[in-house]
């Protein structure tokens, strides 16, 4: 990537050494973590989006010579049609050119449906291999948010005694706000690797699925963000 350009799109091996070290931090940090799995399952996929941004990005040519060949064939056919077909030089009356007007529109209409479908077979090929992946993607940020999901600020000053259901309180304040922090990094890092998918794939209805994961990972990692709000808060009245 030029000098020009590397800080106006986005760069695969920038987010994956990014996604590499937000890894091996977590791994460090929290050794054996369900978090430090949803980050190494996360890089896989990254592996994985690569190699489908390059799919998106290429022209798919046995389609393309496969939609042409057929539209060429379609032509040739309507020509042949049209020569063989004798027209009467007059039309007797109003009802029958209406007759005529309304059959030539469907036909018309027909075809036009009938290209238009292969016109697009490409472009809808590719973005439902798209969508598919931007789902994994939607289920990637909620499995994050269910990381942290009980991971409560107040838990880790309360005096409350736990119930048998409640969940462990094994991390100190400082950790606490190291998980949710590298929570929310996740969360920042699955809107970028979604964002890749549109990088040279301007579908519209691709571009609103990438604008949704966005919108999703941006409020679950503001509310993240509330629970480290809280915690500096509650650190903040114990030192006092």
């Amino acid at each position: 990537m030029s000098s020009e350009n590397k800080y106006r799109q986005l760069d695969e091996a920038k987010i994956f050494d990014t996604l590499d070290r937000l890894r091996g931090r977590i791994s460090e940090r929290f050794p054996d973590s369900g978090l430090s799995r949803v980050a190494a399952e996360l890089l896989a996929v990254l592996h994985e989006t690569a190699a489908l941004v390059g799919y998106l990005e290429r022209p798919h040519w046995p389609i393309r010579i496969a939609v042409s060949v057929t539209i060429g064939l379609i032509v040739l056919v309507l020509f042949a049609v049209a020569a063989s077909l004798r027209v009467s030089a007059t039309i007797n009356g109003l009802g029958e050119f209406l007759q005529a007007i309304e059959a030539a529109t469907n036909e018309l209409l027909i075809l036009g449906g009938a290209l238009l479908f292969l016109v697009t077979l490409e472009t809808r090929l590719k973005r439902r291999t798209a969508l598919a992946a931007l789902h994994q993607l939607r289920s990637f940020s909620h499995i994050v948010d269910l990381h942290q999901l009980t991971k409560d600020p107040e838990r880790v000053t309360s005096s409350e005694p736990d119930t048998a259901s409640s969940p462990d309180r094994t991390l100190t304040p400082a950790e606490l706000g190291r998980y949710l922090d590298y929570c929310s990094e996740l969360l920042s890092i699955i809107s970028k690797i979604a964002a890749l998918h549109v990088h040279k794939f301007n579908d519209p209805v691709a571009l609103a699925a990438v604008g949704e994961i966005e919108g999703l990972t941006t409020g679950l990692s503001n509310k993240i963000w509330q629970k480290i709000t809280l915690l500096d808060r509650l650190a903040e009245s114990v030192r006092r």
